[in-house]
């Protein structure tokens, strides 16, 4: 599976697989990227995306060499204020878990901007570091003791629709994605052109729906849910017969220009909406609980076996 994470707009987060054949998480500096942008799940301010920096990727892999993450920053040649390791071990769906469990203290300084990898098999070394010169890095906290609360800081959170808001957002979504679809778009370097209109599909509404609820629910935001099911699983359960499925979500959005000017904004999201293999679609929203009460957004693409 290909996912993909869009650089925040605002405090929008969108996450999208292309066509699904099962996999896990695209990679651990995904996993970081989506923790920063939404502030752990709501427990901390929200972050910028992290900057990709060559010199913290050599340093990286300086450091799986042996030393400490400073000593090879700055043999790398990188002048860090403060630098970060982080050493991540396993599959990289339990990568998220992982750092989510720590309410992400490793990511919380405030003037953390670039960050560098160095993977080997299931080893992920990553270096995140505030560079000299830069603003002052504020101190990193110890983590609280497992028995504490976490401190919940007011968002701009959507309201809670009304099932007829919802369902007329969904019919939006069709439209405006039909527009984009009818003109013909651009999705970072590659150029699209026109495609023949979705077709709304009460089946793929309801896998969105029932997946929207879900992570809404159980507080996560994933492509693979928590049974382990991919978005072609959710499709197949319910009798659809698919040849090619994509998803696209999103946590955030209050309507569906928002939702859909996010994805179009994003290569992945862009060319899932654009593939004119893809001929139904399905959409859903659902406001999230306790702290985190945003709308998740899920929109399902599907070409029907013949």
């Amino acid at each position: 599976m290909k996912c993909s994470l869009l650089r925040p707009l605002g405090w929008l987060l969108i996450l999208s697989c292309g066509p699904l054949t099962g996999a896990s998480w695209a990679n651990p500096v995904a996993a970081v990227q989506l923790l920063r942008v939404s502030g752990c799940g709501g427990i901390l301010p929200a972050y910028p995306p992290l900057q990709p920096d060559g010199q913290l990727d050599r340093a990286a892999a300086a450091w799986a060499a042996g030393g400490s993450p400073e000593d090879a920053a700055a043999r790398s040649g990188y002048r860090a204020q403060r630098v970060v390791g982080l050493r991540l071990s396993g599959p990289d769906d339990s990568i998220l878990q992982s750092l989510r469990r720590s309410r992400c203290r490793p990511m919380e300084a405030q003037g953390l901007r670039d960050v560098g990898v160095y993977r080997q098999a299931t080893q992920t070394w990553m270096l995140i570091a505030a560079p000299a010169g830069g603003p002052a890095a504020a101190p990193i906290q110890s983590p609280e003791p497992e028995t504490a609360e976490p401190t919940v800081r007011a968002f701009a959170y959507a309201t809670a629709p009304s099932a007829s808001r919802t369902s007329v957002s969904a019919q939006r979504v069709l439209q405006l994605v039909n527009e984009v679809r009818t003109a013909g778009s651009r999705c970072g370097e590659k150029s699209f052109g026109p495609a023949a209109p979705l077709q709304g599909s009460g089946t793929l509404d309801s896998v969105a729906a029932d997946h929207a609820r879900d992570m809404a629910r159980h507080d996560y935001f994933e492509h693979v849910d928590l049974k382990g099911n991919t978005p072609a699983d959710r499709v197949r359960a319910t009798g659809y017969r698919e040849r090619l499925v994509g998803e696209n979500i999103a946590y955030g959005p209050t309507s569906a220009e928002e939702v859909v000017s996010g994805w179009l904004h994003s290569t992945g999201h862009c060319e899932n909406i654009m593939d004119p293999r893809f001929v139904e679609m399905g959409l859903a929203a659902a406001p999230g609980q306790g702290s985190r009460r945003g709308l998740y957004w899920d929109q399902v693409l599907a070409q029907p076996a013949k």
